[in-house]
């Protein structure tokens, strides 16, 4: 962050610009809801949805409070972590805006908070069914804090972030502070938490597959936002990161269904929508490196690559609900070591890769910077999963998990049938027509 910018430095484009990427990235989260909960059984479909829009709340508030200090204070040594007393409450800022370039500080605070939300609230679709809501809170309260603002830190702080800075990674909107970490951290709460009751004997198939396209169109929508507003202006660069997410988002939904196609002999509506997702992924950390004709590699890559991942579950025995292991993890990891490989200088980032000349100078500094991701990730996420388990517990009771989640979390039915149901039960004969003596509407008082 720069010093403080006089009001007639702001650049009123570039603020309105920013400030409609923040919606749009905010709206992703509902967009995850709608993704996961369709993929979700119909008795636990309101849990699913509750632990994304749950992130909305804490997460949100624990940003005001000492989140955005954390991932974007003075740093306290190393590139490591940001002081989480600089800014809390944002009061300081308040005092004296400081600017990142030509947008107010608290233009900036905004955008990345939805950052912050989004990445909790993926982890959620690996844990449905199953885990306590209570539990939930208290897992994603800690892992925001422990995890994602000290990685936030060193990747989004461009300044002081030791991969950003020291390191020399690139990575433009979050391929390895969002994606790789809230993959690493679904496989470890899932190994942690165990397997859904009859999984995978039983299909447990999704309950509701338009629900998913429509939470699949809503992240594309919002993605726009993600991914071009990290630009921070409304510039050549937010135009060009655009571009390749519309480039690489289309080639992965063609990889996975032709992956499909191959496999299985059928092209699935929940294959479009997963390889939406797995592309926008891939291009995150990419999106302002590579060429539109890399970008359209590195998606169709992306879908093929993804596709196949979803299968390891079922070898490896880790129950990831709704994929977010073989789509974040795999597609994070791929998206972020393609820079090192398709990298140009003709894009925004204005760095060679392996295949324009680069040598492998900029693959080795992507790929230490996603190991280094995965690792701090899985260990505190491990800590954090046992934590939770020691004290909470992590699960429901059988009984509430074969019966439906949402009763016993929520004590709400995502659909209600009450009004299908006769005296001796759901398909019963509705009464005769000569039972129900109704009154003429001329005699009804009013």
């Amino acid at each position: 962050m720069g010093g403080t910018v006089p009001a007639e430095a702001l650049n009123g484009g570039d603020t309105a610009w920013i400030l409609a990427s923040a919606a749009l990235v905010l709206l992703m989260t509902p967009g995850v809801a709608l993704f996961y909960g369709g993929q979700a059984r119909s008795k636990s479909v309101l849990n699913m949805m509750m632990m994304c829009f749950s992130s909305l709340g804490l997460v949100g508030v624990l940003w005001i409070l000492f989140g955005y200090s954390m991932t974007f204070g003075p740093d306290l040594g190393g590139g490591l972590l940001g002081d989480p007393f600089a800014y809390f409450g944002l009061t300081a800022i308040l005092a004296n805006d400081q600017a990142a370039e030509t947008l107010p500080q608290l233009a900036f605070v905004s955008f990345q908070a939805m950052f912050a939300i989004l990445t909790v609230a993926l982890i959620a679709g690996a844990a449905a069914d199953r885990m306590k809501f209570g539990a939930w809170m208290l897992f994603s309260g800690l892992w925001a804090v422990l995890v994602y603002f000290p990685i936030a830190h060193w990747v989004f702080d461009l300044e002081q972030g030791w991969i950003a800075t020291s390191l020399g990674a690139l990575d433009f909107a979050g391929g390895t502070a969002v994606h790789i970490n809230a993959g690493m951290a679904a496989l470890v709460l899932c190994i942690i938490l165990g397997k859904r009751r009859g999984w995978p004997r039983e299909a447990m198939r999704p309950h509701n597959l338009t629900m998913v396209m429509l939470g699949a169109g809503l992240l594309w929508f919002g993605w726009f936002g993600f991914n071009a507003g990290s630009s921070g202006a409304a510039d050549w660069a937010a135009a060009y990161a655009f571009t390749n997410t519309i480039a690489a988002t289309a080639a992965a939904i063609l990889g996975w269904l032709l992956i499909e196609k191959i496999r299985y002999g059928k092209a699935t509506s929940l294959g479009a929508a997963s390889g939406i997702v797995a592309g926008l992924v891939a291009i995150t950390p990419a999106c302002a490196s590579v060429s539109p004709l890399g970008a359209l590699a590195i998606g169709v890559l992306a879908g093929a690559l993804s596709a196949y991942a979803v299968g390891w579950k079922y070898k490896l025995g880790y129950d990831d609900s709704f994929d977010v292991v073989g789509v974040h993890l795999v597609a994070g990891l791929w998206g972020t070591l393609a820079i090192g490989f398709f990298a140009t200088d003709i894009a925004p980032d204005e760095t060679n890769g392996l295949f324009y000349g680069g040598g492998v100078d900029q693959l080795w500094r992507q790929a230490v910077a996603a190991l280094a991701t995965l690792v701090y990730c899985g260990i505190v996420t491990a800590i954090i999963a046992f934590i939770v388990k020691a004290t909470l517990g992590l699960r429901v009771e059988d009984e509430a998990e074969q019966a439906g989640i949402d009763e016993a979390e929520h004590a709400e039915t995502g659909y209600e049938f009450s009004g299908l149901r006769g005296g001796s039960g759901l398909g019963s004969s509705p009464k005769p027509a000569t039972e129900a003596k109704a009154t003429p509407v001329a005699k009804q008082e009013v």
